[in-house]
């Protein structure tokens, strides 16, 4: 393996969280250190001696900074191979060396979901920084490169377990790393430019290719592409596996649509809500969540939209769960729960919902755009003589976001914001109705004074008789058949009220 001791480095970084320790610990090793800009200013803040990169080109950085490093004397001494020829060019042309390529881009992707302002994104594509990469990249040979701060912890433990000596294979795998962050970056723009009928320009994203224990099942294996930690922060718990994956995505999708709202906590079991419950304290939304089904609660994902505190991680912890999700966790809460050494404890850094959704199936990909559509009081249309009550309305809209999260065929039942009843996954609607009831019922609930909510249209009024017979009270649904007539015709012969909303929300 052919060893290098690294000498100079370049430093073009958008974000400076992390470099500091880098920073010093190159200087320390006595390391000549180019850059550019606000990186340069921040090491110079730091008491780092930096040499202006505009002193080696000999051009300052302009067009309002979008040529900065873009000259044959940096990517003259990055693409550099150490080999004679090339030597005598270096000294031909005064083209320093430069062992070491430190990189992290501007960040596109939190651009184009913080603004719509197009000329502000186009100028969060990165130029320079890919170029200084992909360079870095293809000369592993002889150059170092870290792509992006995820990698600012390995290079820091090169730089000091071996005193900045880099192995072939500690450059092979970082220039690897490097080409997973250009793939990423060039398709992420290339989804940005890509037309709506360009089915969103599919890829598999390269970066942070993970391997899982396996996939659905154990004969299967299973892998997971992106940036999870963009997402999450791990603070405990075994590795997660495909069907943690799979459930948690479940999770994030059905709690987004209460971010910001009180305090709500849902149970959800192979992707399918089991619990989910709104009240004034998180401690109450947990019980009531957990009351809707706590069979099915064993071995569950368990995901709120507020922070945990001590009183609800005592009860939490009484139950066996998967993982557990919470914006934030009181620290007693969380050494509480981190006792349990198995069970996957993630912070949840932004509830993240991709605008498109992708299925492959026979020979290629599905491409749907997501439905992140989420109704308000203001979309229900009353198709009733009788009118809903203001708590009605509140107890429908809940139910509806509830059966949109449930699989199809689907129905909900709803009472003073818990939900108490569902039925899922049926390929009747009556019968998804009659396993909601039964399943309330089972638990012990009072399925008189309830709401019900259908993912869609009822094509015979035999749902909203069978409601009736149980006591629900009012009925939420797109509408669409029809027949919708005859449905809206019993209600009204027994005074329920029924919103139409418009939209169905299938979920296959």
């Amino acid at each position: 393996m052919k060893d290098i001791k690294i000498k100079s480095a370049l430093i073009s970084v958008f974000s400076k969280e992390g470099l500091e320790p880098i920073a010093r610990k190159l200087d320390q090793l006595g390391v000549k250190i180019l850059s550019t800009g606000g990186t340069q200013q921040f090491l110079e803040g730091l008491g780092i001696s930096v040499t202006k990169v505009e002193d080696i080109t000999s051009y300052p950085s302009i067009l309002d900074g979008r040529v900065k490093t873009l000259h044959p004397k940096v990517f003259g001494g990055i693409l550099a191979r150490r080999e004679e020829d090339h030597q005598e060019q270096l000294k031909t042309y005064d083209i320093p060396e430069i062992d070491l390529v430190i990189v992290d881009l501007y960040p596109f992707e939190k651009t184009i979901r913080e603004t719509s302002d197009e000329s502000e994104i186009i100028e969060k594509i990165d130029i320079g920084g890919i170029s200084l990469i992909r360079a870095a990249a293809k000369n592993f040979n002889d150059v170092v490169v870290v792509p992006s701060q995820k990698e600012y912890s390995l290079l820091l433990q090169l730089l000091e377990d071996k005193g900045g000596v880099t192995s072939l294979e500690d450059r092979k795998h970082l220039a690897w790393k490097s080409f997973c962050v250009s793939a990423d970056y060039d398709q992420a723009i290339q989804q940005y430019f890509a037309p709506a009928d360009a089915g969103g320009g599919y890829e598999v994203k390269a970066e942070g290719k993970q391997e899982l224990r396996y996939g659905e099942n154990p004969h299967q294996k299973g892998y997971f592409y992106g940036p999870l930690e963009e997402v999450f922060e791990k603070l405990g718990g075994k590795e997660l596996s495909y069907n943690n994956l799979v459930d948690i995505d479940a999770a994030v999708q059905l709690m987004s649509e209460f971010e910001g709202e009180a305090p709500t906590f849902a149970v959800l079991k192979h992707t399918n809500a089991c619990g989910v419950a709104q009240a004034e304290t998180v401690l109450e939304s947990w019980l009531k969540s957990l009351a809707a089904d706590p069979v099915s609660a064993f071995g569950g994902i368990l995901i709120t939209n507020t922070k945990v505190d001590l009183a609800t991680a005592e009860e939490v912890n009484k139950l066996f769960y998967e993982v557990l999700i919470a914006p934030d966790f009181e620290p007693a809460a969380l050494e509480l729960l981190q006792k349990k050494k198995k069970r996957i404890i993630l912070r949840i850094r932004e509830f993240y919902r991709a605008p498109q959704q992708f299925k492959s199936l026979l020979n290629g990909v599905l491409v749907q755009d997501a439905d992140l559509t989420k109704e308000t009081s203001e979309d229900l249309t009353v198709v009733t003589t009788a009118q809903p009550t203001q708590d009605q309305i509140r107890d429908l809209l809940f139910a509806n976001i509830c059966a949109k999260h449930l699989k199809s065929n689907t129905i909900a039942l709803v009472k003073d914001q818990q939900l108490i009843g569902m039925g899922c996954g049926q390929t009747s609607r009556v019968d998804a109705l009659r396993q909601a009831v039964d399943k309330a019922r089972s638990f012990g609930f009072d399925t008189t004074g309830s709401v019900m909510a259908s993912d869609a249209f009822f094509p015979f009024p035999d749902c909203v008789e069978i409601g009736y017979e149980a006591g629900v009270k009012a009925v939420i649904q797109p509408g669409g058949s029809i027949k919708d007539q005859d449905s809206i015709d019993f209600c009204n012969a027994h005074d329920m009220p029924m919103v139409i909303t418009g939209i169905r929300h299938f979920k296959h």
